[in-house]
């Protein structure tokens, strides 16, 4: 089977029913949340229907090791500064900001994962107008949802003042939305956006 970005699909040994069972088992086995994001986002882009690009890590690269010219191994290298958010872009004329994350926690998120110059600096996107979320993968529940950024910030706040350090599974399945698994756009959380934001 050939894929919409090239690659093939190596045929499954055995009966049908035997590779039915384990394309089941193992379908999405091995993809990231930053892959299947990467993925959505190179779709739409190619359907230009919006414009959103992981943002590169700032790094200071201190040792080069040239065993050949091709060859060249980073063997030393430190983050210039702390990092915002993992996405930005632009879609409908707006500017869409967000940070994704995954987690093995079966019963919350750990506000942990998050600090506290990523919300300075979507709270400031927020001020001005864009549009600013988490994309939360609960890997154990096999499930993603699109927490809007404006809902994370008083739990946010409340940890910060001795409350929980955490948002349980629960809240974020009632005040978040489930962004479905799809063939083309693998996570289309522009559907939600529009319904949110337009």
């Amino acid at each position: 089977m050939k894929y919409p970005n090239g690659r093939k699909r190596a045929p499954l040994a055995g009966n049908r029913s035997e590779q039915n069972n384990l394309v089941n088992q193992y379908s999405n086995r091995g993809m990231t949340l930053e892959d299947d994001l990467n993925s959505t986002n190179e779709f739409y882009l190619q359907a230009d229907k919006a414009i959103i690009h992981k943002k590169p890590t700032p790094v200071q690269i201190v040792n080069v090791n040239y065993p050949k010219r091709s060859a060249a191994v980073i063997t030393e290298a430190y983050f210039k500064q702390a990092s915002t958010t993992d996405y930005n872009g632009l879609y409908r004329n707006k500017y869409v900001d967000f940070e994704a994350k995954e987690t093995k926690n079966k019963t919350s998120f750990p506000l942990a994962n998050i600090h506290e110059h990523q919300i300075r600096h979507m709270e400031a996107v927020v001020k001005h107008g864009g549009i600013c979320f988490l994309i939360l993968r609960f890997t154990v529940h096999d499930e993603t949802y699109l927490f809007p950024a404006e809902r994370l910030f008083p739990y946010w706040k409340k940890r910060m003042t001795g409350g929980k350090k955490s948002i349980p599974y629960e809240v974020i399945k009632e005040e978040g939305y489930i962004i479905p698994f799809q063939y083309q756009a693998r996570l289309d959380y522009l559907r939600i956006i529009d319904k949110l934001y337009f």
